[in-house]
């Protein structure tokens, strides 16, 4: 794919490639399963738990490339698979996704702009989410480390400067005007970052226009450094990296551990 999002309409006009591999990002707490339908044909993507280190006190901690190798196979994923992710929230946990695969190595990723709501308003079909079983793929990762940053790296950058670092949470969460979700976890933020909230990106469930995203960024994105993306615990640091891929170029990186970590470690 040459770019980060598709449309429905783009999924639909390619629904009979045989490479193609449609992915449910969908979190646990996101849908139930007696009452939401997908995507035909679509593998459940578990971030929590196949895609997810946990043996790591953080949530959604990066995989290692075995297991993320081995857990794709098993969705029947090959290096020549064609992947389109969505998710049941228009865009949420689909861009993580998204920048997971990249990390891995693999080319052939989009999100699917809108997600499960914007499939539905446009009037193709779905089915009742089903348990299948796949034949194994033959997916290999190729891991690209710049892409993933680490609380030592940020640490650094501290004294460094060579990276901006953005967060994606809320105005209030950054600014300490409401407790974290999380209990016990304290507020604040990480020096000299700045705030780029990922709701800021979206628009009636969809990406806003390149125009919008690029004055976004304008505003916030002074100074040419490479960018290190954070939020709460990685997920929605991933939307506003999207959004940031959509518009510019230059190297962006996930602070994998975010907030949750830097909450903990760093006092």
């Amino acid at each position: 794919m040459k770019s980060a999002i598709v449309s429905s309409k783009w999924l639909s006009d390619n629904f009979d490639n045989p490479d193609l591999v449609v992915l449910d990002a969908s979190q646990s707490n996101d849908k139930s399963k007696s009452n939401r339908v997908q995507i035909i044909g679509a593998r459940p993507f578990d971030i929590k738990d196949a895609f997810s280190d946990k043996s790591s006190s953080f949530p959604n901690t990066f995989p290692s490339k075995k297991q993320f190798e081995e857990s794709c196979q098993e969705l029947g994923i090959s290096s020549s698979s064609k992947i389109i992710v969505f998710d049941s929230l228009g865009v949420y946990s689909s861009p993580r996704v998204w920048r997971m695969f990249k990390a891995m190595g693999h080319i052939d990723i989009a999100v699917l702009d809108g997600g499960l709501p914007e499939w539905i308003a446009k009037g193709f079909e779905t089915e009742p989410i089903l348990e299948r079983k796949y034949s194994p793929g033959n997916f290999k990762a190729t891991f690209q480390s710049e892409m993933i940053r680490s609380i030592d790296f940020v640490k650094e950058n501290l004294d460094t400067n060579e990276s901006l670092i953005i967060d994606a949470r809320s105005a209030d969460r950054f600014n300490s005007l409401v407790p974290e979700p999380r209990a016990d976890l304290r507020s604040g933020n990480i020096p000299n970052s700045i705030n780029i909230p990922f709701q800021n990106t979206l628009e009636n469930g969809k990406f806003k226009s390149v125009e919008k995203l690029t004055r976004l960024f304008k505003e916030n994105k002074s100074e040419n450094k490479s960018l290190v993306f954070s939020c709460g615990s990685g997920i929605t640091a991933c939307i506003v990296l999207l959004a940031a891929e959509l518009v510019f170029e230059g190297n962006k990186a996930i602070y994998d551990g975010s907030w949750t970590e830097w909450a903990q470690l760093e006092n």
